[in-house]
């Protein structure tokens, strides 16, 4: 029987993808005021976004359910007797918890191995498409959790905002605090190192932040995967798709938007390079 990978709708793995691999995605929750969504499930991007600008209260975020972890559990182990659950980085949400305890309670009915990639968007994702891709091609759990551990440090992002008052808001902006503060009209860039959010740098405007993602990409000498992802800027994103592909085939660049919980923690404007390479 084939492993079965799931992971969070934060990895942003494109529908077609997730369907071509049999990846069970795992919704983050989203709540304005007293309604809640699954994210990417009860609320798109378009509704969100215009939601957003409207709305008096502002949006927040949960962690899926245990039930809900140990519904996909139930369901899979039904199909399998090994599960491999990657998880967005458990320094940024409780996601990771909740999927190991859940795991903890289907104890002797499927074995479950959890991972903690310390990543998000399309850089957990290229992880979780490389374990879902050595699953197709019938590799045992144990063989396929090593293809993780060394494609884990292999991943990367640098992200552009247009602001950071969203992250401050939700708690999730950790050193990059350090960005904070100016006077200037700059575009904040931002990675994550070690699972937290980081500073990486800032631009005096929206074409010297895509210079600078492009540079992040070009540092790379060995670049197998490359993901351009975008909240509610599409035109930045053909910009740097078109900008990336003097150094990456442009058809080989997953074009991808943010799930509505990640614009909840950003808002919109948020322009990301993710990279699975070797410097």
């Amino acid at each position: 029987m084939p492993v079965k990978i799931v992971t969070d709708s934060v990895a942003d793995i494109p529908p077609e993808v997730i369907d071509e691999l049999d990846i069970s995605v795992i919704p983050v929750l989203l709540r304005f005021g007293e309604e809640t969504f699954r994210d990417g499930v009860d609320i798109n991007n378009d509704q969100f976004y215009e939601r957003l600008a409207t709305s008096k209260t502002m949006p927040t975020t949960a962690v899926p359910s245990l039930d809900m972890f140990a519904r996909t559990y139930a369901r899979l182990a039904e199909e399998t007797d090994e599960i491999l659950v990657i998880m967005l980085s458990s320094k940024l949400t409780g996601c990771y918890n909740a999927a190991l305890q859940s795991a903890n309670l289907m104890e002797g009915e499927c074995r479950i191995e959890v991972v903690d990639s310390l990543s998000a968007v399309m850089a957990e994702g290229f992880v979780v498409i490389k374990a879902a891709q050595a699953a197709k091609e019938g590799a045992k759990l144990d063989e396929i959790m090593e293809i993780v551990r060394r494609n884990l440090p292999r991943v990367d992002i640098q992200a552009a905002f247009t602001t950071l008052e969203f992250l401050k808001r939700g708690g999730r902006i950790g050193l990059a605090q350090a960005l904070m503060g100016s006077i200037l009209k700059i575009n904040p860039i931002i990675t994550l190192k070690d699972g937290l959010v980081k500073p990486a740098g800032r631009a005096r405007s929206r074409e010297k932040a895509i210079e600078r993602l492009c540079r992040f990409a070009a540092s790379y000498s060995n670049i197998e995967e490359m993901a351009v992802e975008e909240a509610a800027c599409p035109d930045d994103a053909d910009l740097l798709v078109k900008r990336l592909s003097t150094i990456f085939p442009e058809e080989r660049i997953y074009r991808t938007r943010t799930t509505p919980v990640i614009g909840t923690h950003t808002g919109p404007g948020l322009l990301v390079v993710s990279v699975l390479g070797d410097k």
